[in-house]
This record gives structure tokens, C-alpha cells and sequence, in this order.
């Protein structure tokens, strides 16, 4: 490696200068095994001259080193960190760094399932224990000098954003924050807001990629440039002439074509995509690897490992293959051996000795986590991934791949976000081992390579607040500060921040509207008052008109319905107007007992079919009638042919035309109107037209005004509203004193509850509905409090039997009593009740094997993998400890909650969980 260049005189004089104001980043920097980037060094000295810290760039870019800054910092000063982040596994892997460097007896691990040295100097945590700490007034926040929050942007999560800012609100002022997040584009506005709440905050961006990014397109075989030689501005012409060419050549894959057999012939064979296998062999061959191919799907990801399997794809030596079966050992050696086969774990390492792997939601705690081992480790040299694994987990590659740009959100098929392309190809490029990264978008037709470029070139991912007063929330601001005062706070929320600021265009436009309303009035030469007072009384004219004119067509539709419903087959009626005007006599009177009367008939000119309402403006009267066969055959021209001629001969006229008299001629209430009008001030005025033009533009734009106003009225204090409708909620049903704003008994407990359904769980406490269930019971009912089924699951829920149908009747009947309560107040509703996992957590918690219970559930039509059946059973777990905590193990709840906790906590879902 070439030596660095010598600083010049002037770098030398300015390093010595830091050294001598910064000496702790000095010391920190030395230890440090590469040079710093001016990012870093920014946001380290502003950290040591004691300001808060918000440092924004790209993902890989290194802002963790601000982050363990603070640790050092912290350890310097004899204070507390907390190193926060938003998932357990970030958590997990946080906790091993600062280990390794600082030793297992300076740091300690709080996640919901996870404490270990809770009590040390250094604890990384996730965010919602630090929320959860700060509400209960803990004792482990003495001496807090420093809260890292890693991922800070997950504080636009629409589900769990709100924890970020509780956070960030509720620490006490001297405690220094440093927020870390990926690029977004509004991060001066996220700094302001970090300004006024938490005091002077340091705002450092850096969007340059320390490892470049190069991004590509596979045009069936062949992996292309996106862009030209002059980087990002212009697209790779040869690319836009293969993905032409191809795309003339081949039908999409699915195509059946046309009936035309030449047409078919003309767009050629079906296109099909390269397999996986042809992808990872062309990266390989062009030493790409490392990759993550982001798969939007599960079941694709582990369909895809399974492809290469049977196709015989080997990424590893011997030597790693044999590192990799240690490695494995090491993270799953505490499954119980009997679990294994159900856990598809033979086949999953396999695929892990050959150096392919899968990572999603769906996997057991223990197989992510050895895969994330080998993958940061160089043992896994492909990983197909669902987007989960772009939010935080340090695992980065030398080559991104995406195969599709459409992701399922849940709702429907939805094209990926600039933000969201820019998080997942971030990945692509290893610091200190990667010279540059790769981004691959895989060519299908349909996929235009403008959209990827545009995808790849736009840099806007704003960070916008999900942030929402909820229940427990309401109840611990109530608790800790008064009504008044968490009003206040809510309003020092990035969310309220956000609101407030996009109501400043709208106060413009008012403030302008107003001057020009002040303009208008001044530009009319009558009295302006008895002007808007006569354009008033021309309104209520017009209203009237047009509500007779409504009434009249109302009653006139009715009208015509029955005339129609009395016709009878032979009648001869006169069809007014349109294509059919003239006689025609009725053959069918067309009677629905639910639709209105469509006869049919048969007209002079000898046309058949049948007529509507929309034919007869006014009322029906046969005008004679002519004798039919009993059977009219109207298929038949000849039968047409001859009931025209009866009808001609028949010597009906049709009536002469009858002048229709509207409503408006006898209404009392317009004639006085119109009698008010004519003795008006303004009614014989000279320049009357003119001056009712100008008021007439002033109610326009005082209507446009006052429309502006009602939203920023909704917009500003929003939250506080909310909020104030909660306190209604909770004060009704006794959760707060009446009209005192005290927390009760019931509130207390509340206070304690931290789940989506928090007051469902506190109302089912209060009412006593799970009182008597036995542990199994208990955590079948309180799993619905949690669970959520995945919007593509199939099968009907199967409830245990016992108590548990009575009280799952209880709970739901609560929760529709809740919801009505918060639509009453205006309120979002309370998810409801899920019994989808009901009959596996009872089972588990009866003691029976992961086999028995996955099986069960696969039969009755459930998709729940393993990895699924931990991550909800430590929910449940999480909830139940909650109860037993609040009832306490004297209760009889409270002691079946204890008791399900400790016969759910077994096998793989303690496996990894201390």
C-alpha cells in the first residue's frame, strides 16, 4: 500500500490546534484503525464541546463512529450511555462490537426478551425500553450522560415511530442526544426541530458514498451499464438499443399471445429472465460477490435457495464450508435436537456450506443471526433477502440485486420509492474492502431503463413524523406532567413541527386573500353591505328555483313510475320525445317487483323493445287500446309488421302538446322572495351589474378564504385535540378522575401497558373476563391481543376449547364496545381481536413439540412458519409478563400469567433469549 502523503504545514498546524481543543476525540481517533472522514470528525468535536448531534449519511458511510464517540465520552466522564436502536438484532450486534472493545464488564444488553449487566456504565437497548424506563422514572437513568439513537429515521415508522420521539421529549435536558440516521432530505428541518426541543443540536449531512455506486442493468444474459461513461447524467445508449431489441423479439413471460397464429409468430417465444443460478454464476464470473438479491417475498426467498440447491451451486471451499458448520454449531447449539427436522435445519445448512442463504421475518431468531454472522464473515456469499434486511442490520455486500421494482405493501402491488431503491442498493459496497459497489436491476419487458435511472438518480426521502398520542401514552403525561403541561409537550412534537410549518404557504394565501377581500369591497361604489345583502337575496331565489325545479322532477319521476305500473298489454300510449317519439302500443307492461316499469312495445315504424323512465318526461294516460294475440312472438317481423298496421289503423291521434306548469309559478316562499327583490335599495341602481360582479368575486374568494382557515385550524394543535378526546375517553370509563385529570387505580395499570391494544388489555383486566382461564387458556386469549395475521394468510381460526370460547366472546364484545366509544370521540379504532394464533400458543403452552403444533397449524389451513411461531410467542410472552407485572402473582391472573410465561419460554422460543 502507497504511504499517505505528508500533511502540509498548514493541515499540520490545524491538527495540532484539535488535538489541543478536542483531546478525548484525539485519543479516541488514535485507537482507531482507519483515518477519519471530515463527517466524523465534525460530529465528534461538536459532541465534545458539548452539543446534541444529528448526523445524516448514506448508509455504510460510518456515522456509528459519532455514535461510539459518545461511548468513549461517556466512559471518560464516569457517566452513563444509552446506545439505542430500533430492533433487537441491531441491538444484539451493537452489544458484541462494544464487547469486544470495551470489555462484558462496561457494557450490558436490554431487550424485551434479553437483560444482561443492565446496571453498566454502557447498555445498548432498544428504543422502546429506554421509552419505557423514562415513563416509570427509573433509577438506571442517574448519571445518563448520552442517549445514541441509531436509525433515528425510523421515527417515521408508521407503527413504532412514535417511541423516537417520546424519547427524544421526555430525556432530561442534560442528557446529550446523537441521532444517527440515513440521508434524508429534510434533515435541516429534522435539526430545527431537535434545536427547539433538546436545546443547541449540531446538524452534520454528508451525502458522499465512501464506496461508489455503479449501477446496472441484466438484459437477459448480459449485465449492462445504466448510465453512459460520464457517470450518472446520461443513459447508456447501448443499453437502450438491447432492451429494444429484446423486447421486439420476445412476449413477456406469461404471454399466450393472440388467436392471430401469425401475430404470435411475429412477437416470438415467451421472454424468461435469467434463473437465479444464471444471475449468481454471471456475478461470480465477474467477481460481484458478495450479493443480496432482494426477493419481496418469503416463500421467493426460500424458493430461491432451494433452486440452487438442486441445481448444485457451490460458492465455498472446503475450508469454509467447514467454518461455517462451526459457526452454525456455535449459534444453534441450544435447539432441541428433536425440533430440527421441523425446522427444515439439514436442508438450511446445506445451503449455508455451499454459501447461499435466505434472510426475512419468517426465520427463527437463530438461523438470522448465524446468517448475518457469515455473511458480515465472507462464509455466505449470496443472501435473497425481503426488504427487511435494508432497516439497520449491518450487513453489507459488494453487489446489490434487485429482480423486480414492485413490492406487495400489504395492500396492493406498489412500485418502489426512490427512498426506498436508494435504502435497498445502499447496501452495495463494502468500506475498506469494496473499491466500488454494484446495483443490478433485472431486465423483464414492461421495465423501462428511464424508470431505473430515475430511480437510481433522485436523492428526495424526506423524513416525515408518524408521531400519535395514544392511550398509554395520555395516561403517563397525565401522570408525570398534568393535562397542561403534556399539552404543551405534544406541541414541541416533530410531528406538530411538521404540521405547523405546512400551514406557514397556507397562512400566506389567506393574509393575501384578506387584502384582496379589503380591495374588492372598496372597488364598489354603492353601499357594500346592502350590495351583499341583494346578491344574498338573489342566492336564496336561485336556491329556491332550483330546489322546486328538484322537487317538481322528483315528484314527477314518481308520478310517472305509477302511470307506467298501470299500463296493461294493448294500451296505446304516446312516447313524446327522442329516437321512438310518436304511438306505440304495449305488448309487455315490463313490471319488476324491485326496479321501476320498463314496458315493452311496439311503435309505428315497427321497432320493439323497451322504454324507460328517461322516455316520458311527465305522467302516462293510455290513449286507446287495440286487442292482441295472446302470444306475441316480437322476434318475428311479420308480427311486428302487423301490429304497426292495427296501430295505424287504429284512428288515435296523439295529443297536442301540454305546456308544463313548474312548482314556481304558486310557491308562496318565492313570491315574496321575488316581491323582496324588486323592492330592494340596490334593485333600480344604475351601476347595479357591475358592483354585484365585484361582490359576487368577494364571496367567491371569502368562501376559498374561510375553507383555507377550517384547515389550519385542523392543522395547528391537532395533536393537543387528540390528545384532549382521549382524556375524554379515558375519563369516561374511569381510567382518570372525573374532571380531575387523576390517574385512578384503573389508570395506573394502563400506565403499565405497552401494546397496540393497551386499553383492550386493561379493559379485559378490568372486567375480570380472563379470570379463571388456566395458563394455556390465558395466553391463547391474550394472544389475540397481539397477533396479526399476514394479509395473505388463508384458514378460519380454531379456538381451543374449555374457557376459552367464553372469554375470547368477553374480550371481542369489549372491543366492540371500545369501538364505538372511539368512534364516538373521534378516535382511531382499536385493531380488532385476531384468534389466528390462539390454537398454537395454547398448544405449545400444553407442552406439546414444535412438530405437533406447525403441523396442526399447516393442516387447518394456517402458513406459520417457525420463525413466526417465535417472534409471536415472545410476543404474547412480552404481554403476559406486562399482566402478571401489574396483577401481580397474589392474583389469580396474574399468577396464571406468570405460570404461562414459564410454559411458553421453552425449545426454540428460549432458544437465543436470556
Amino acid at each position: 500500500m502507497a504511504a499517505s502523503p505528508s500533511p502540509s504545514p498548514a493541515e499540520a498546524y490545524r491538527a495540532s490546534q484539535r488535538r489541543g481543543r478536542h483531546p478525548q476525540l484525539t485519543r479516541f481517533a488514535a485507537e482507531a484503525a482507519f483515518e477519519f472522514d471530515d463527517f466524523q470528525v465534525r460530529g465528534c468535536e461538536a459532541l465534545e464541546d458539548g452539543h446534541g448531534v444529528l448526523v445524516c449519511a448514506p448508509t455504510g458511510a460510518g456515522k456509528t463512529v459519532v455514535g461510539e464517540f459518545a461511548v468513549h465520552l461517556a466512559l471518560a466522564e464516569g457517566r452513563k450511555c444509552f446506545y439505542t436502536t430500533p430492533i433487537k438484532a441491531l441491538s444484539n450486534q451493537k452489544y458484541n462490537d462494544l464487547v469486544d472493545r470495551y470489555g462484558a464488564d462496561a457494557v450490558g444488553l436490554l431487550t424485551g426478551d434479553t437483560a444482561i449487566n443492565g446496571s453498566a456504565q454502557v447498555v445498548v437497548m432498544t428504543t422502546e425500553v429506554l421509552r419505557n424506563m423514562l415513563y416509570a422514572g427509573s433509577s438506571a437513568l442517574t448519571d445518563l450522560g448520552y442517549v445514541v439513537m441509531d436509525e433515528i429515521h425510523y421515527l417515521a415508522d408508521r407503527f413504532r415511530g412514535a417511541v423516537w420521539e417520546e424519547v427524544i421529549l421526555h430525556l432530561p435536558e442534560y442528557v446529550r442526544v446523537v441521532g444517527l440516521s440515513a440521508t434524508v432530505s429534510n434533515a435541516e428541518e429534522f435539526g430545527e426541530w431537535l434545536v427547539e426541543v433538546r436545546g443547541d443540536t449540531t446538524v452534520v449531512v454528508d451525502e458522499h458514498r465512501p464506496v461508489p455506486l455503479w449501477q446496472h442493468m441484466m438484459v437477459g444474459n448480459r449485465l449492462m451499464d445504466l448510465f453512459g461513461d460520464d457517470g450518472e447524467k446520461q443513459m447508456n445508449p447501448g443499453l437502450l438499443r438491447r432492451v429494444e431489441e429484446v423486447g421486439r423479439m420476445h412476449a413477456p413471460a406469461g404471454f399466450r399471445g393472440p388467436r392471430n397464429r401469425g401475430r404470435q409468430q411475429f412477437r416470438g417465444l415467451r421472454f424468461r429472465p435469467p434463473s437465479r443460478v444464471d444471475i449468481l454464476t454471471r456475478l461470480d464470473a465477474n467477481g460481484l460477490l458478495p450479493a443480496i438479491v432482494f426477493i419481496f417475498s418469503r416463500a421467493g426467498c426460500d424458493a430461491a435457495v432451494a433452486q440452487c440447491t438442486r441445481a448444485g451451486l457451490r460458492l465455498n471451499t472446503p475450508e469454509e464450508s467447514a467454518e461455517v458448520r462451526r459457526i452454525i454449531a456455535e449459534h444453534t447449539g441450544d435447539l432441541p435436537e428433536g425440533d430440527l427436522a421441523v425446522l427444515g435445519y439439514w436442508e438450511w445448512r446445506e445451503a449455508l456450506e455451499n454459501g447461499v442463504a435466505s434472510h426475512h421475518a419468517g426465520l427463527l431468531p437463530a438461523f438470522k443471526e448465524t446468517v448475518e454472522e457469515l455473511f458480515v464473515r465472507g462464509l455466505v456469499k449470496v443472501v435473497f433477502a425481503t426488504e427487511t434486511l435494508a432497516l439497520g442490520i449491518n450487513m453489507p455486500a459488494r453487489t446489490v440485486v434487485l429482480e423486480r421494482l414492485v413490492k406487495y405493501n400489504g395492500e396492493a402491488h406498489v412500485d418502489l420509492t426512490p427512498g426506498e431503491y436508494t435504502q435497498l442498493t445502499g447496501r452495495a459496497g463494502r468500506r475498506g474492502i469494496d473499491v466500488e459497489g454494484h446495483a443490478v436491476v433485472v431486465w423483464q419487458p414492461g421495465v423501462d431503463p428511464k424508470q431505473v435511472a430515475g430511480l437510481a438518480s433522485t436523492r428526495t426521502y424526506p423524513l416525515r413524523s408518524s408521531f400519535r398520542p395514544g392511550y398509554n401514552m395520555a395516561i403517563n403525561l397525565v401522570a408525570q406532567l398534568g393535562p397542561q403541561d403534556a399539552r404543551e409537550l405534544l406541541e414541541q412534537s416533530f410531528a406538530q413541527f411538521q404540521a405547523d410549518r405546512s400551514v406557514v404557504g397556507l397562512s400566506r394565501r389567506i393574509e393575501k386573500n384578506r387584502e384582496a377581500l379589503e380591495g374588492y369591497r372598496e372597488a364598489i361604489t354603492g353601499d357594500f353591505d346592502e350590495m351583499l345583502e341583494y346578491v344574498e337575496l338573489r342566492k336564496k331565489i336561485s336556491d329556491r328555483e332550483k330546489a322546486l325545479a328538484k322537487q317538481n322532477s322528483a315528484a314527477r319521476r314518481a308520478s310517472t313510475a305509477d302511470s307506467l305500473e298501470k299500463l296493461r298489454k294493448g294500451d296505446v300510449i304516446a312516447v313524446p320525445a327522442g329516437r321512438r317519439a310518436g304511438l306505440a302500443v304495449v305488448i309487455d307492461p315490463g313490471l319488476d317487483p324491485i326496479r321501476e316499469p320498463r314496458p315493452v312495445v311496439v311503435t309505428e315504424d315497427r321497432w320493439s323493445g323497451p322504454l324507460s323512465l328517461a322516455d316520458f318526461p311527465s305522467p302516462v294516460e293510455p290513449l286507446g287500446h287495440i286487442k292482441l294475440p295472446k302470444h306475441v312472438e316480437l322476434r318475428s317481423p311479420k308480427t311486428r309488421r302487423d301490429i304497426a298496421a292495427s296501430l295505424r289503423n287504429a284512428g288515435i291521434s296523439l295529443p297536442g302538446r301540454q305546456k308544463r306548469r313548474t312548482g314556481a309559478q304558486d310557491d308562496a316562499e318565492l313570491a315574496m322572495l321575488r316581491r323582496e327583490l324588486r323592492a330592494h335599495p340596490c334593485h333600480g341602481l344604475a351601476e347595479r351589474e357591475a358592483n354585484l360582479r365585484w361582490v359576487e368575486r368577494y364571496q367567491r374568494l371569502r368562501a376559498e378564504t374561510e375553507q383555507l382557515e377550517r384547515r389550519v385550524a385542523a392543522t395547528t394543535h391537532s395533536l393537543a385535540r387528540a390528545f384532549d378526546r382521549i382524556r375524554d375517553l379515558l375519563d369516561e370509563r374511569g381510567y382518570l378522575g372525573k374532571g380531575e385529570n387523576r390517574v385512578t387505580e384503573h389508570g395506573e395499570r394502563l400506565a403499565r401497558l405497552y401494546s397496540e391494544s393497551d386499553l383492550l388489555a386493561a379493559e379485559c383486566i378490568r372486567h375480570e373476563v380472563w379470570r379463571g382461564l388456566n395458563p394455556a387458556e390465558l395466553a391463547a386469549v391474550v394472544s389475540t391481543l397481539v397477533f396479526e395475521a399476514r394479509r395473505d394468510s388463508a384458514g378460519e381460526p380454531r379456538l381451543p376449547g374449555g374457557a376459552v370460547p367464553r372469554a375470547w366472546q368477553d374480550t371481542v364484545r369489549l372491543w366492540t364496545e371500545l369501538a364505538e366509544d372511539e368512534r364516538r370521540h373521534r378516535l382511531d379504532r382499536t385493531r380488532e381481536p385476531d384468534a389466528g394464533f390462539a390454537w398454537p400458543v395454547y398448544r405449545w403452552a400444553r407442552g406439546e413439540s414444535l412438530e405437533q403444533v406447525l403441523t396442526t397449524a399447516e393442516a387447518n389451513g394456517q402458513e406459520l412458519s417457525a420463525g413466526d411461531f417465535v417472534r409471536w410467542s415472545r410476543q404474547v410472552i412480552d404481554l403476559l409478563d406486562q399482566i402478571r407485572t401489574v396483577l401481580g402473582r397474589e392474583d389469580q391472573v396474574g399468577a396464571a400469567a406468570a405460570k404461562a410465561v414459564k410454559a411458553l419460554r421453552r425449545g426454540v422460543v428460549a432458544a437465543g433469549a436470556e
